[in-house]
């Protein structure tokens, strides 16, 4: 059994990207097991936009992240030794493990922790991306605050990462036209080729706006909204009476001290309906959402890509790579 921990912890708030000195690689000793607890390896961790949002001492959905602690993450761990009354050696499990390599979880945290089923067709990292955080956020924003109906223009931003690409394609399950925003030729091959959205914009481009006004010629219906700024207030600018935007993040802004938001003028000329949510708000569903997801990935009406990257010492450069669009899909760390 391993004696000592590999921990990341927050020694200082990051301004902009996360810079060599925000965070601190450390090793700890690994407390003897109590009765209660279990002693998990980890062996995936997820890396999602709103870790830079806990890194921040602003008001916020969760507590921030004290200096000195651990870094806050969602992982996939295995369990080596349990005391723990629901997990036994070798079960796998997902939670808030942190960015370590090892993670005690005591009786306390059950909720924090879900065992995870063997399913043949879907791997250990699916449970992070397509049946994890970013399937769930897609599943819920688009079908609870986007109520997509058949015939209607979608447009998702930030379209080739975890969460847009679920986004997209389960808008097509449900008959929309579906046009996603990402930052790159390849990436926009990706969603439109493999995942079939009906039109793909590289907002690096610099005609990208006329190619939203191109791409949507009857206007837009629905907003799933993960970016903000400029390519927010083009998309509002085009949005038809009464539509939805699903406010689920604004990585734009993530990194900059006083992040310039997109005028909502619009939303008071257009009546749109605008809603913030949190993924946390449906966890008496997620079961309900899982079988769905595993439904359409069984069937072969959602795919899912991941970006790997390899070992525990990458995690800063990792979390930076989101806002450098560096990541197709699902971006994770692989112990």
């Amino acid at each position: 059994m391993p004696n000592t921990v590999r921990q990341w912890k927050l020694i200082a708030r990051p301004k902009g990207l996360v810079a060599p000195t925000d965070l601190q690689l450390s090793e700890s000793p690994l407390p003897a097991l109590q009765n209660g607890q279990a002693l998990a390896r980890v062996k995936y961790l997820s890396i999602d936009p709103t870790m830079r949002v806990w890194m921040a001492d602003i008001p916020q959905y969760m507590p921030p992240v004290a200096l000195g602690e651990v870094m806050r993450s969602f992982g996939l761990a295995e369990i080596l030794e349990s005391r723990h009354p629901q997990f036994k050696k070798g079960d796998r499990v997902s939670g808030l493990t942190g960015l370590q390599d090892f993670v005690l979880i005591d009786a306390k945290d059950t909720r924090s922790f879900q065992k995870l089923p063997s399913i043949p067709f879907l791997s250990d990292t699916n449970f992070l991306g397509l049946l994890g955080i970013n399937g769930l956020t897609a599943y819920f924003g688009l079908l609870e605050i986007g109520k997509p109906q058949s015939g209607e223009t979608l447009v998702v931003s930030a379209a080739a990462g975890a969460t847009g690409s679920i986004v997209g394609q389960i808008g097509k399950i449900h008959g929309c036209r579906v046009v996603g925003i990402a930052g790159s030729d390849d990436k926009c091959k990706w969603i439109k080729d493999d995942l079939g959205f009906d039109a793909a914009i590289n907002y690096k481009h610099p005609d990208w706006k006329q190619q939203l006004a191109a791409a949507t010629p009857n206007g837009i219906d629905i907003d799933f909204e993960n970016v903000g700024g400029e390519i927010m207030q083009a998309v509002l600018d085009r949005m038809n009476l009464h539509g939805r935007v699903v406010l689920c993040g604004l990585i734009s802004g993530y990194t900059r001290e006083d992040p310039a938001l997109a005028s909502f003028g619009q939303v008071l000329m257009k009546r749109l309906r605008v809603e913030g949510f949190i993924i946390l708000d449906y966890v008496s569903r997620f079961m309900e959402a899982g079988q769905q997801l595993g439904m359409w990935k069984m069937t072969g009406k959602l795919k899912d890509r991941q970006t790997i990257v390899k070992g525990l010492e990458m995690a800063p450069e990792a979390i930076n790579m989101l806002f450098q669009g560096q990541n197709t899909g699902k971006l994770i760390l692989e112990l």
